[in-house]
Formats: structure tokens, sequence, C-alpha cells
């Protein structure tokens, strides 16, 4: 647990916490996925109106579904693990790619702006040549992030992160998802 460890702070919109020793659950989307907060939402708790806007990402109802594209979803994951792999940002603990959305649960290693910037700016380059886009944004400029208070939030968090594609009506069993942490694991 992070009690007398040292807490990094920094906002644009939203406020940022990094703990040392923390894990950091983050959740970034596709630009334009949510053209306005509904009105219910803002009047939450941060964690109540998250799950709500979480819950209206994954209808898809408005907006880009970039993540749809094989092509795009694999330059995303691709990013996700030279982050990890190649750039030393982050051990990941858990990921998912949504249709417009992302979540990923880390151990990082470097300041989450950082790696919130290499992941989606690597990711959006690769992913607008693809999509033949360009003079527009991909990513959403604001993340949000958690940070993982202690290992039995830790494991729910692990199974909302893998469970979202479930949960969003996309497969019936997490570990048929692509695009996951979970996809191909054995029951």
């Amino acid at each position: 647990m992070c009690y007398n460890s040292v807490v990094s702070y920094h906002e644009r919109h939203l406020p940022h916490w990094q703990p040392e020793d923390a894990a950091l659950f983050i959740t970034w989307r596709l630009h334009g996925s949510l053209p306005r907060i509904p009105a219910p939402i803002e009047h939450q708790s941060a964690g109540k109106a998250f799950a709500a806007m979480d819950r209206e990402l994954d209808r898809a109802a408005t907006g880009p579904r970039w993540l749809l594209d094989e092509r795009v979803a694999q330059c995303v994951a691709d990013a996700l693990r030279y982050g990890e792999t190649k750039l030393g940002l982050y051990e990941l603990r858990a990921w998912v790619l949504m249709v417009n959305h992302v979540h990923i649960l880390i151990y990082p290693e470097a300041e989450l702006s950082r790696i919130t910037k290499s992941i989606k700016n690597f990711s959006a380059r690769k992913a607008n040549e693809i999509l033949g886009l360009t003079g527009q944004p991909f990513w959403q400029d604001e993340s949000y992030d958690h940070w993982v208070r202690g290992p039995e939030e830790l494991e729910k968090i692990v199974r909302y992160i893998e469970e979202n594609p479930v949960a969003a009506g996309l497969v019936e069993r997490v570990q048929d998802w692509r695009w996951s942490s979970a996809f191909g694991i054995s029951e």
C-alpha cells in the first residue's frame, strides 16, 4: 500500500494522482465517441459517473468505432505491448480494446502523462495512416485514471476489464474477445 510513498499529481480537465508503487486503471476513448456528457452523469460520484460513461461507451451508439477495424485494433494492441516490453514504461496487468475505448491496468514505471502520451500518440499516427485520415484527432485528449488501493480492488478491476466485452454483448465468454488480456485463456 502507499501510506508513506510519494504521490505525484497533475491536472488537465481531470485530476491525475499517481502514488508510487500503486497500480493504475486507465481508460481513454476515441475522439468524438461521446458527443456530450449526459446530465445525470455530471452530478454523480466519480466512480458512478465513470461506470455510467463506460456503459454509454459500450453501447457505441454515437461516434467512431474504429477499433472494430482489425488493422487499427492490432496497431493499438501492439502499442500497448511496445510500451511495456520495449519502452519499459509499465508492466501491463490487464487490458481490453472495445469498439471505441481502451481499458488498461498497469504497474507504472514512468509518469502517467508520459505513458498515455506515448501510447496514444504512436497508435493515433498509425491508426490514422491505416484509415487514411489526416488533420483530425484520433483519441480524446483526456484519459480517466484511478489508482488501485489494494489487492481486492486490483482483482475486481481485472475482472471488470476482461468482462467488459461480455457486458457489452460483443462475445459470450471473456476468452473469446481477441483484443483482451483474457483472450484464449482456458476455463
